[in-house]
């Protein structure tokens, strides 16, 4: 390892510096040349040695400072963009193998990207824009791929939608959403605006949001306990009990099931009625 490599081994964290120094620190560190980053890489790997796995990542410290530069666009701190791709460059230099002839940067790149586009996605906007895959490609992808400002017509939306492998309506309503602000709750009403907030004219009946989350975590609750007390019963019980309630498309006959079970439908209630009593033990326990 060269002299200049074991001089260079302290840290600056972000939070510690305002970004301008943090930058100019992490530019005093100098690239690796590739068989200082082996030695390091492999130190770390076979030895656990942390001063190289520190060392590793303060050499490229740079690479992510120029990534999370490409992402000012969306308006939030590149401090905070440069933090989280930091971690990203963390988690890289715990899973670099360096046995696999490839430069740490262009292992690691993903791991940044990761890390800032979930920090984007998470603090953009308070009302998320991308939750799903497919989303999350339009988001990241929709400015770069529209050719002029304003709304897209047809032949762009199926243009873009060729070129990312989605629908052309989910480019639509990313764009629509890209488009949209968020609006305040309880923002004050000016008579020289035609908006009104929600506040103004949600129903005064509609339920408390603390108690609607607690609802909804009692019923995801309940619906576990009831899959997991299913999956105790013998395979007739089972469909007996899905047929019966759980089914979408209405309820089964007794009739119905006895004919297909070869049984009376007498002996069909008794099933079911044994079923609902290890379903409520297995509740209850």
């Amino acid at each position: 390892m060269s002299n200049e490599l074991k001089l260079h081994t302290g840290f600056v964290p972000v939070a510690t510096v305002n970004i301008d120094g943090f930058i100019q620190a992490a530019h005093q560190f100098p690239v690796l040349s590739k068989e200082d980053e082996y030695e390091l890489a492999k130190d770390y790997k076979q030895n656990g040695n942390v001063e190289a796995a520190r060392a590793l990542v303060l050499h490229n410290l740079r690479f992510v400072i120029k990534i999370a530069r490409g992402y000012t666009g969306y308006g939030l701190p590149l401090a905070d963009m440069v933090q989280e791709g930091n971690i990203g460059l963390m988690k890289a230099v715990k899973r670099f193998d360096p046995e696999m002839n490839v430069r740490l940067v262009s292992f690691a790149v993903h791991w940044i990207r990761a890390e800032i586009h979930e920090y984007i996605l998470r603090n953009w906007r308070i009302v998320k824009v991308a939750t799903t895959k497919a989303q999350r490609k339009l988001f990241f992808n929709l400015r770069s791929a529209k050719k002029r400002l304003g709304w897209m017509n047809q032949a762009e939306v199926r243009s873009i939608a060729d070129d990312l492998g989605v629908k052309p309506e989910e480019v639509m309503e990313m764009e629509s959403r890209l488009s949209n602000r968020d609006v305040g709750f309880d923002m004050p009403v000016d008579d020289d605006e035609d908006y009104a907030s929600p506040v103004a004219y949600l129903a005064h009946d509609s339920d408390d949001p603390l108690q609607q989350l607690e609802k909804n975590d009692t019923q995801q609750h309940e619906m576990e306990q009831l899959t997991e007390a299913l999956a105790q019963l013998d395979e007739r019980s089972q469909d007996i009990v899905r047929r019966r309630w759980l089914n979408d498309d209405g309820k089964e006959t007794l009739q119905t099931l006895a004919a297909e079970y070869g049984v009376s439908a007498e002996r069909i209630r008794q099933l079911e009625k044994n079923a609902f009593k290890k379903i409520r033990t297995a509740m209850a326990a």
